[in-house]
């Protein structure tokens, strides 16, 4: 059967102190739409399904390539990205809903400020000092490229704490998007001299101790960045460092 229209359920909220809502629109299908598409059709002529006029819906978007993370929504119950969730692959009816970890800011628009100051928090960063020529830096071999690659595609997106049952009000846990970056910079031979304080951030309360070993993270990471492993990889050094073992 070949479908020619398109409900979409958005969940919407003005503003945080509002209650939400849902609106109900139908759409004309058309060939290789995304979420995306279906959401800019609705800001043309923002009617429900009932004829009734309302607001343009509120979102967040920039290179619609998978890469910069700012259309993360919860499509169907799963958190993705709105750019590559193709219509072809869901099921009709689409709801569209903000996602639930960050503080809403209006319709699917939240604030994902947590994870940059994770990011601040862990020293996710190589610190060189002055514009000075500082001569060639120090070799990194294919397979530590290859290895490091993987966790350079983060693009704090959001989904692995959205699917993270450890990231709720109870819980300070810093998430895995952050343990992924120290992963990362600590085995950069540059990065690996700050190594020790990358470590220190993370053995408070709220560190990689707090993993609940869900593995909901890889799940539903849109670049499968191997994020469990990397937990793993800095658990093992925190061990080594509260026994004198970790060497700068």
């Amino acid at each position: 059967m070949i479908k020619d229209k398109i409900t979409i359920k958005i969940k919407r909220q003005d503003t945080p102190q509002l209650k939400p809502r849902w609106e109900t629109f139908v759409l004309k299908y058309r060939p290789g739409m995304n979420v995306i598409t279906c959401l800019m059709d609705i800001r043309k002529n923002p009617r429900t399904v009932d004829g009734i006029k309302t607001t343009p819906v509120k979102w967040e978007q920039n290179c619609l390539e998978e890469v910069c993370g700012s259309c993360t929504m919860v499509i169907n119950g799963k958190v993705e990205q709105a750019c590559s969730a193709l219509v072809d692959h869901l099921e009709d009816p689409i709801t569209i809903e903000p996602m639930t970890k960050f503080p809403l800011v209006c319709d699917l628009v939240v604030d994902r400020s947590r994870m940059f100051e994770a990011l601040k928090q862990v020293k996710a960063w190589i610190p060189i000092d002055g514009t000075y020529d500082l001569g060639p830096g120090p070799k990194i071999y294919p397979e530590e490229q290859q290895d490091m690659y993987a966790f350079s595609k983060c693009m704090t997106c959001g989904c692995c704490l959205e699917a993270c049952p450890q990231i709720n009000s109870h819980s300070p846990f810093i998430g895995a998007a952050a343990i992924g970056q120290v992963k990362l910079f600590n085995a950069h031979p540059t990065g690996h001299e700050n190594a020790g304080e990358r470590l220190e951030a993370l053995m408070t309360s709220g560190g990689a101790q707090d993993c609940g070993n869900a593995q909901n993270c890889v799940e539903v990471c849109p670049h499968k960045i191997p994020l469990t492993t990397s937990i793993a990889e800095i658990n093992r050094q925190i061990t080594r460092k509260l026994f004198g073992l970790f060497k700068k």
